[in-house]
């Protein structure tokens, strides 16, 4: 009886199991919160630069030579993004059906090579960034 009492009152190995039980789930939260800080970025890139595709195809007179320029402006630019590359990007210009007077860029983005897929977290977004970037033709 008395080995019985003794691992019942002995706590030298507690911190050792509750360390154990608690560190899969905080490394788990401190992956995912670095996975989606990267995915956040490039969310934010890819806004960014449909915002500056838009910007240069503003100059085009037709909805081809708009989607002609937003697309030389986005293969040309030196673009400095870690995780973003030119090559896995579509880029779409279209009139608004409801408004003559502004036309919209939409970017959609494979993200399927952000190194956040191979982490191992809790549930992540889309592979698939899509943003726009809707310009007014003839200013107010």
């Amino acid at each position: 009886m008395s080995v019985l009492k003794s691992l019942l009152v002995d706590r030298r190995a507690a911190a050792a199991i509750e360390f154990a039980i608690v560190a899969p789930l905080f490394f788990m939260c401190v992956l995912t919160l670095i996975a989606y800080g990267i995915y956040l970025s490039a969310a934010h890139s890819i806004q960014q630069i449909a915002a500056d595709a838009a910007r240069s195809a503003i100059a085009g007179l037709s909805q081809a030579e708009r989607k002609q320029l937003a697309t030389d402006y986005i293969q040309s630019s030196t673009m400095n993004q870690t995780f973003i590359k030119t090559s896995r990007m579509n880029v779409s210009v279209e009139d608004d059906a409801n408004n003559t007077n502004q036309f919209t860029v939409t970017v959609t983005y494979d993200a399927s090579d952000l190194p956040i897929w191979g982490l191992f977290t809790f549930a992540l977004p889309d592979a698939t960034i899509e943003r726009y970037a809707t310009i007014r033709v003839g200013g107010i």
